[in-house]
C-alpha cells in the first residue's frame, strides 16, 4: 500500500487484530454484485470505501424515479441510465483507485459461472427468488462464497453461504423452489432504511469473508423486523436430501 491508501484506510487499520494485511486482501479482492437496486447500492458504496479492489457490476435495468427513495447509489441525473453505469460513476467519485467492470445484462447460469472464475466472493442483492436459486447453484458449481441478502415491507435477512467449507449449506437447504410469492418491492413495498440496514450487513460479512476477520453468519440466517426492532439469529444445517448440496 502506498501513503495515501494508508491514510484512506487507517481507521479500518487501528482495529485490533485488522492490520495491513488484511487491508491488502481487500485490495486485491474482486467481488460481484448481481443487482444495483436497493440492497446493491449500500453494498457497493460500503465495500468501494472500505477498499474492495476490483468490482463486477451485473444489472440489466434503468434507473426510474420510483427507485431513488431507496437505491441511494443513484441520483436524479441517473434516470433512464443503466443501474451499473450510474453505480460504477458513483463508485469512481467515492474511491478512483476501484476498479469496474459492468455487465448490463441479464445472466444465464452458464454466463454467470463463466464469470465467477476470477472472483472472491458474489454478493446477491436480486430481489426474486428465481434469481437466488440460480445464484446459488453457479456459486456451489464455482465454490464462490456467496453472500445473500432481502429485504421487503419493514423486514430483512442475511446469510452467508462459504462453499470453500464443506460443512456450509447452501441457499436451497432453506427453501424449496416453484410455488413463491412475489417478493419484489414494486409489488409490495419496502421502507427506505430497510435496505440499507441489510445492504450495510452484507458489506460487512463480505470484509469478514475476504480477511477472516471476525465470524460470518455461515450457517446462521440473521432476520429483522424493523416494525419493532426485533433481530434473531437461528442455525441451520445442510439438509440430507439438498438437490444442489447434498452428496447422499
Amino acid at each position: 500500500m502506498n501513503d495515501e491508501q494508508l491514510l484512506r484506510y487507517s481507521r479500518q487499520i487501528l482495529l485490533p487484530g485488522f492490520d495491513e494485511n488484511k487491508q491488502q486482501s481487500l485490495l486485491d479482492a474482486h467481488v460481484l454484485i448481481m443487482g444495483l437496486g436497493g440492497l446493491g447500492s449500500p453494498v457497493a458504496m460500503y465495500l468501494a470505501a472500505a477498499g474492495i479492489g476490483k468490482f463486477t457490476l451485473v444489472d440489466f435495468d434503468h434507473v426510474d424515479l420510483s427507485n431513488l427513495q431507496r437505491q441511494i447509489i443513484h441520483t436524479t441525473h441517473s434516470i433512464k441510465q443503466p443501474k451499473v453505469g450510474s453505480a460504477a460513476t458513483a463508485i469512481k467519485n467515492l474511491n478512483p483507485q476501484v476498479i469496474t467492470h459492468c455487465i448490463n445484462k441479464k445472466l444465464n447460469q452458464s454466463e454467470l459461472e463463466q464469470q465467477l472464475k476470477n472472483v472472491t466472493l458474489l454478493i446477491d442483492a436480486t430481489d426474486n427468488f428465481t434469481s437466488r436459486f440460480m445464484i446459488n447453484r453457479a456459486c456451489y458449481n464455482t465454490q464462490t462464497p456467496l453472500v445473500s441478502g432481502a429485504a421487503i415491507r419493514m423486514e430483512g435477512q442475511v446469510s452467508v453461504f462459504d462453499f470453500q467449507n464443506p460443512e456450509s449449506p447452501c441457499y436451497r437447504c432453506l427453501y424449496d423452489e416453484g410455488g413463491e410469492e412475489n417478493t419484489s418491492c414494486s409489488e409490495n413495498g419496502v421502507m427506505a432504511p430497510m435496505v440499507g440496514i441489510i445492504g450495510s450487513i452484507q458489506a460487512m460479512e463480505a470484509i469478514k469473508l475476504i480477511t477472516g476477520y471476525g465470524e460470518t453468519l455461515t450457517g446462521k440466517l440473521l432476520v429483522t423486523d424493523a416494525m419493532f426492532q426485533d433481530w434473531r439469529t437461528m442455525k441451520f444445517k445442510k439438509a440430507p436430501n439438498c438437490p444442489v448440496c447434498s452428496h447422499q
